[in-house]
């Protein structure tokens, strides 16, 4: 298993040595496409858009599906709260690309249910996906809509695993609900939300589909991301297999560099 794991990971090192086309045998170059890495401008742009992604994503994802475990932990419907989550569950095992293309029809400048709404409202219509800054935020609020459902599930299993008598006796003591949730419950939950702080940020900066079916990377390259880049330079037209898979293995540090310090933060924590 393990060597499984790592042969594509050492193909990929390869490769990002030789200026590889897909077609013909690649030439060794060393480090030429890891010094191309530092001035390439529309990498910069495409990661910079991959960081701003994730800042908004992340924390989203982070805390709307705890609040969220937490109510409906609370919640003496049982019924309502198994309904709750199976909705909030259904984006997660819907094709990305089946969400993406139905969020584009949603979203159109054209014809778009949400501007259809502002109309009848008499408000003018949104260009949700033409304009730079607010299609890359679409798309992260797309991203946390579809994986809500899946967090949630985690958080409601850890809520439900902190002791019931913590809960009782703070009762006692007069603590409200929001003192109970900062007191009890981000403490009792603690390691899961390390857990869903490291798979949110490793799957937004991996973040394709969604953006290949609602942008296609546009207005303008502003929503095109790091996976995106690499696609775009080894598949779509491109050709590049060493820059691209360059790319992919400075991807590859950023994402475990991240896990370690996410980690390291905890870890201080702890003690």
């Amino acid at each position: 298993m393990l060597l499984i794991a790592l042969a594509p990971i050492g193909y990929s090192a390869w490769l990002s040595l030789t200026n590889y086309d897909g077609f013909t045998p690649g030439q060794f170059v060393g480090l030429a496409n890891y010094r191309q890495l530092l001035t390439d401008q529309s990498l910069h742009a495409a990661l910079w858009h991959t960081v701003v992604f994730t800042v908004i994503a992340v924390p989203l994802q982070m805390t709307l599906p705890l609040v969220l475990a937490e109510l409906l932990a609370r919640t003496r419907d049982r019924w309502l709260s198994s309904f709750v989550r199976s909705v909030l569950f259904i984006p997660v095992i819907a094709s990305l690309i089946l969400v993406g293309t139905i969020w584009q029809f949603l979203l159109s400048a054209q014809g778009g249910l949400f501007n259809d709404t502002l109309a009848a409202l008499g408000v003018g219509p949104i260009n949700f996906l033409g304009r730079p800054t607010l299609a890359l935020v679409c798309v992260a609020l797309v991203t946390v809509w579809k994986n809500i459902g899946y967090f949630l599930v985690i958080y409601y299993a850890a809520v439900l695993d902190v002791p019931q008598h913590l809960y009782e006796a703070a009762m006692v003591d007069g603590a409200g609900p929001v003192r109970r949730f900062f007191s009890i419950t981000l403490p009792g939950v603690r390691n899961v939300t390390f857990l869903v702080l490291v798979l949110s940020t490793i799957w937004s900066f991996q973040v394709f589909d969604l953006v290949y079916a609602m942008t296609g990377g546009g207005p303008g390259g502003a929503t095109t991301t790091i996976v995106m880049a690499i696609y775009e330079l080894a598949f779509a037209g491109g050709y590049r297999m060493g820059y691209a898979s360059a790319i992919a293995m400075l991807l590859l540090v950023i994402v475990v560099g991240c896990s370690a310090l996410q980690r390291l933060a905890f870890g201080r924590e702890d003690k």
